[in-house]
């Protein structure tokens, strides 16, 4: 049941959110002594006039691919890791979310390279005169084939330094409003409780970890015109920081937040309705559903695959 939530919420993440992840990767890797965006309205104005509005969406095959299978990963081992900790309790949502994000990083830090490349290709052209690449899985068997498994995995310790505290924040955030807000289900503004709560977990999530993804977007778009610019984590650290001062790690970031309340919104909300109405059904083969049930017995935390 977990696995099928979690893939139409990533489904719906996806399509909602793409767009801005597309101004957040140009704005992030942009060379500062010759950018070509002012700010992230600029980005955007500027990818649909020379590219069209499928420059936003550039990319977009790895995600939708990939982010189904993470979502029902982390939603899966998230409710598990809370069943196996047995009570339920902020430090050990925390620690659920990050068991959740330390797994998942094997799937989403090859996915990342393959959008992320995808989405450099091509800047600035409506119609690009040399596709190094046609699609993402092309793009990630041309990496392998050059560079082996670790070409797949680059990227992958900064991924891990992101995620692993990113979504434990993510889930201990969710909870927290929830609880907060009283999202019970007859509670007759549920949905935008619960979309509210989805929606500022993702802000806190990534305001948690924002740095390090600016330096994982700037290693993995690294060698995409042939030279290498960066030997490893702490030369891109201390090049970007000579280069542009600590401003460099709030590349992007109007971009990020503006997709992330959406996407992670539409995510929580969806699985969390989808658990609800299954669970119901559920139940409804057997008794009378109790109408005292709380919300919490039947989010994403509770849950298991």
């Amino acid at each position: 049941m977990d696995f099928l939530a979690g893939c139409i919420g990533g489904a719906a993440g996806v399509l909602v959110g793409h767009p801005f992840d597309t101004v957040k990767v140009r704005l992030q890797v942009q060379s500062v002594d010759k950018p070509l965006y002012r700010g992230t309205f600029h980005c955007f104005q500027s990818i649909v006039r020379q590219e069209s509005m499928f420059g936003l969406y550039k990319g977009i095959g790895s995600p939708m691919m990939g982010l189904t299978f993470i979502n029902a990963i982390v939603f899966g081992v998230q409710g598990n890791t809370m069943r196996l900790l047995g009570r339920d309790t902020p430090t050990n949502q925390f620690l659920a979310g990050a068991a959740a994000g330390t797994i998942q990083c094997v799937i989403c830090c090859p996915m990342e390279l393959a959008k992320t490349r995808m989405q450099m290709q091509g800047t600035g052209e409506k119609k690009s005169k040399r596709k190094l690449y046609k699609n993402s899985l092309d793009c990630l068997l041309r990496i392998y084939n050059r560079e082996g498994m670790r070409g797949i995995n680059r990227g992958m310790v900064t991924t891990l330094i992101r995620e692993t505290p990113g979504f434990g924040v993510y889930f201990l955030a969710y909870d927290v409003l929830t609880r907060s807000l009283g999202c019970e289900p007859d509670d007759p503004y549920m949905i935008p409780k619960l979309l509210f709560a989805g929606g500022m977990s993702g802000i806190a999530s990534w305001l948690s970890t924002y740095p390090v993804d600016v330096i994982k977007s700037r290693l993995q778009a690294d060698g995409v015109g042939g030279v290498n610019q960066y030997s490893g984590i702490a030369d891109c650290v201390r090049q970007s920081m000579k280069q542009e001062g600590w401003r460099v790690f709030t590349r992007g970031l109007t971009s990020t937040l503006l997709r992330a309340f959406p996407v992670n919104a539409a995510t929580f909300a969806t699985v969390t309705l989808f658990l609800m109405y299954m669970r119901d059904e559920e139940e409804g083969k057997d008794c009378e559903p109790s109408p005292s049930r709380s919300l919490q017995q039947q989010q994403p935390q509770a849950s298991s695959l």
